[in-house]
């Protein structure tokens, strides 16, 4: 009897932790408002001001080269990149409110991090989904009837990509955004202003030195070369490579996080 109730705790434990991963999830999008609906209405006024502005400019230039020219320079837009700061901060916003919360109901941190880790793959697949859908309308109408380019730029595969592959893109940008949001946030939660300082000065230091190095080596051309060769598909397995880091180190840091009022 005793080797039978041995046996079975740690299913009965395992039981339990994968119970708290789903709540602490539903934790993360309690406010739909925030997280689902007001993401949306922006990013669909900023789309409405973009077609104001493309009209203008389809109604200023009469000279079909000059009309051209303009609209190839809209494919270098970058008014979309508005969702992927906020959801950097959703990321920011799942440690830094939900963590002390979720440990005062007991939730585990192993847990807390699997349950965010899966509200930033669904709320990924949820955002990816309704950008491709706009991506596909202005691919139909042709920039939305203007020639212009929101969804479809360039970085997201340019007008011609299938919608497929444009979603992994947008799913992609999101799950780093998520992770590296979050993993910021448990540096804070670690060490706080000290940690974000370190951090900030380091990412400084990494990127001025690439930068340096590339310069005085002369491979930039090498650098474009890389991006063009990469393409889409490229770029988003090497940025599933970096949101696996983010999720690892702030894991590891969480572990050994205490939140302070």
């Amino acid at each position: 009897m005793t080797a039978l109730d041995t046996s079975t705790r740690p299913a009965s434990a395992a039981a339990h932790g994968a119970g708290r991963i789903l709540p602490v999830a539903r934790l993360h999008v309690v406010n739909r408002l925030q997280v689902l609906v007001v993401p949306a209405l922006i990013l669909l006024f900023i789309l409405a001001v973009n077609m104001v502005i493309w009209w203008l400019i389809l109604r200023s230039i009469t000279d079909p080269a000059d009309r051209a020219d303009a609209q190839e320079g809209l494919q270098y837009s970058g008014a979309s990149f508005y969702v992927f700061v906020y959801a950097v901060v959703i990321g920011v916003q799942a440690v830094a409110y939900a963590f002390p919360y979720a440990l005062g109901m007991s939730v585990t941190r192993r847990d807390f991090w699997l349950g965010s880790a899966l509200a930033f793959v669904g709320l990924s697949a949820v955002y990816s989904a309704f950008i491709t859908l706009l991506a596909v309308i202005e691919q139909l109408t042709n920039g939305w009837g203007l020639g212009g380019r929101m969804f479809t730029v360039l970085y997201f595969g340019g007008a011609d990509a299938p919608w497929y592959e444009r979603f992994l893109l947008f799913f992609a940008a999101f799950l780093f955004c998520f992770f590296v949001g979050a993993m910021v946030s448990t540096l804070y939660q670690r060490w706080r202003v000290n940690g974000m300082l370190v951090f900030f000065a380091g990412l400084t230091v990494l990127v001025l030195g690439g930068i340096v190095l590339t310069t005085l080596t002369d491979s930039w051309p090498a650098v474009g070369a890389f991006f063009v060769a990469a393409g889409p598909g490229g770029l988003v397995a090497w940025s599933l490579v970096i949101t696996a880091l983010a999720a690892v180190v702030g894991f590891v840091v969480l572990r050994r996080s205490t939140p302070k009022n």
